[in-house]
């Protein structure tokens, strides 16, 4: 891997320090990786809606380049292709929300949904308005299919500059909200890539693709597409985007759009002046009206070689808005202007609450059994983030691995300020804000949840032995599953999760002792992770290649399986 960086970890802050020192209208929030406009502050006092986005890192310019007077107010970037933590979200909705509130714009994928929507919970709760809209517009997915739902892709950058133009107008809350949702719903976008991306941390390829090869319908994060099919020509490469974008969208003739040629980071400008060009002569022989078009990078994947198209309907109300003026660095500076057919020849509010601290007399043991038991975890995952890493690029993006890591760094850093192990409640509660304040993605928000829902069941429990423990993690399963979504059956976490805590449970009620109760527990987690690689994959990332993931099992369930053998071994040994 050759990449012009200084260390993995540090990829994303030393990439927004630059990005800020470039900008005098950027900052940056302190200690955080948020870029903030510069005037943030003065345009919450003056009444205006905030606006904010963000996700994962490697997609740049998107999101920190779209920060700017009549854009965003705030971006929140994550590891890259992870996206930022609740409580990063968090950071970001304190540090510019005012009175008129803040809007979030949420590209659909599952740990940014969780992520940003457990944090508009959270801010609503402190008193600030917060409305949410989600973007999905890649059409390389059926609408209602079988999977995690269609994808935020480069149309989403359309919606910051739509619903930012809007903010800048003095509209309300509710309005600015319901211009961005209008604007999503008329969105359409798919792409096509050349090669796959190296996500740093990773340091190979997620898929690999032969000379003549091709992926259709890709996401932005590395992932493979839903087809793979031979190189073709810029001008099929066009007319296949393009039929798909307006059969879904179903356009008639005489329809107005803008068309939006997207560079997914690897692509030679004079490439995408090709595609351009041939996009255009492609609508113009469908008769679709193009009142703007621009062509560059605007939400990448990393030095993906490939391209998106996307077409927005737009009406005179919405022109307007696209044509406003904007500071945001990385919006285009032309006017977007279609040329005649006949000269073509072709600071801060306060900080977000830390993990749970004990008073001094009342912490965590060092030789504590409770502790015992959480370090075993956290080495088991550690030693596994390679393998977890390497399922996950057969599946998904890659970051699995990764995100197990750094939560086992996190709560090993904190753990000698959490409460004592007779307060395995309170104990619990300061893993989850651990792991909620350090790990992004899906991962994070899941065993968050999955830590406070066990939490809360402790708490009501008059003794603390083995039943209550098997309680709270049956209902520290059934909260993964509300908040994420997913069931028996859709190839998650759950199909170890349920099997392990149905086991243990099973195995309690028959008289068993604690030792062989682990036993069973352990074993049904592993059954049900092996079952995952024969399932067809409704959750998660997986889904998007459906047929393509049988064979492998699925990494977050594999992952159960481990932690759940490291806790068997840790009480048995």
């Amino acid at each position: 891997m050759k990449k012009l960086i200084n260390d993995v970890a540090h990829v994303v802050p030393d990439m927004l320090a630059g990005l800020a020192a470039l900008h005098p209208t950027l900052s940056l929030l302190q200690g955080k990786n948020i870029v903030l406009r510069a005037d943030a502050r003065a345009a919450a006092e003056r009444g205006e809606v905030a606006l904010i986005s963000g996700g994962g890192a490697g997609h740049e310019p998107a999101h920190g380049g779209y920060v700017g007077a009549g854009m965003l107010s705030a971006a929140v970037a994550g590891e890259v292709f992870t996206s930022p933590s609740t409580d990063a979200v968090l950071d970001a909705i304190r540090a510019v929300a005012g009175k008129a509130g803040v809007l979030l714009i949420v590209k659909n994928y599952t740990g940014d949904r969780l992520n940003f929507g457990l944090a508009a919970e959270i801010a609503r709760a402190e008193g600030i308005p917060v409305e949410m809209v989600v973007v999905a517009d890649d059409v390389a997915l059926a609408a209602n299919g079988d999977h995690a739902g269609r994808r935020g892709l480069a149309g989403t950058v359309l919606v910051h500059k739509i619903a930012g133009a809007a903010a800048a107008c003095s509209a309300t809350l509710q309005q600015v909200a319901q211009v961005a949702r209008d604007a999503a719903a008329a969105l359409g976008t798919m792409g096509v890539a050349l090669t796959p991306c190296i996500v740093p941390a990773a340091g190979k390829p997620g898929f690999t693709l032969g000379e003549g090869e091709i992926e259709w319908g890709l996401g932005i994060h590395g992932e493979a597409g839903v087809e793979r099919g031979r190189l073709v020509t810029a001008d099929d490469v066009a007319a296949r985007l393009l039929d798909q974008i307006i059969g879904d969208l179903q356009l008639q003739a005489d329809e107005h759009v803008l068309l939006l040629v997207n560079n997914l980071g690897g692509t030679p400008a004079s490439e995408l002046d090709i595609v351009a060009g041939a996009a255009l002569a492609h609508l113009a022989r469908r008769r679709i009206k193009v009142e703007r078009a621009w062509a560059g990078t605007f939400l990448s994947a990393l030095e993906m070689a490939g391209i998106s198209l996307t077409l927005l309907r737009v009406d005179g109300q919405r022109l307007a808005l696209l044509d406003a003026v904007t500071e945001a660095p990385a919006w285009p500076a032309t006017n977007g202007h279609v040329a005649d057919a006949a000269h073509v020849t072709v600071a801060t509010n306060a900080a977000a609450p830390s993990a749970t601290s004990a008073t001094e007399g009342t912490r965590m043991a060092p030789d504590a059994t409770l502790r015992h038991v959480i370090d075993a975890v956290c080495a088991c995952l550690e030693q596994a983030e390679s393998v977890l890493t390497d399922m996950d690029q057969k599946v998904g993006d890659g970051d699995l691995g990764i995100s197990m890591a750094r939560a086992a760094q996190g709560i090993r850093e904190d753990i000698a300020e959490w409460p004592s192990e007779q307060d395995p409640a309170a104990v619990l509660r300061a893993m989850s804000a651990t792991v909620r304040r350090v790990v992004g993605g899906t991962s994070g928000p899941l065993y968050a949840i999955l830590l406070m829902r066990a939490a809360a069941t402790l708490e009501t429990q008059q003794r603390i032995d083995a039943a209550a423990w098997a309680a709270a993690f049956a209902e520290a399963v059934k909260g993964v599953m509300e908040l994420g979504g997913a069931k028996a059956g859709d190839r998650t976490m759950i199909d170890a999760l349920g099997p392990a805590s149905a086991a243990l449970q099973a195995a309690l009620a028959s008289g068993a002792r604690l030792g062989a109760a682990l036993e069973a527990t352990a074993a049904a987690a592993a059954e049900g992770a092996q079952a995952t690689a024969s399932m067809t994959p409704r959750r998660g990332r997986s889904s998007y290649i459906g047929q393509r993931a049988l064979g492998h099992a699925d990494p977050g369930a594999h992952a159960v399986a481990l932690w759940l053998a490291s806790i068997r071994d840790a009480l048995n040994a």
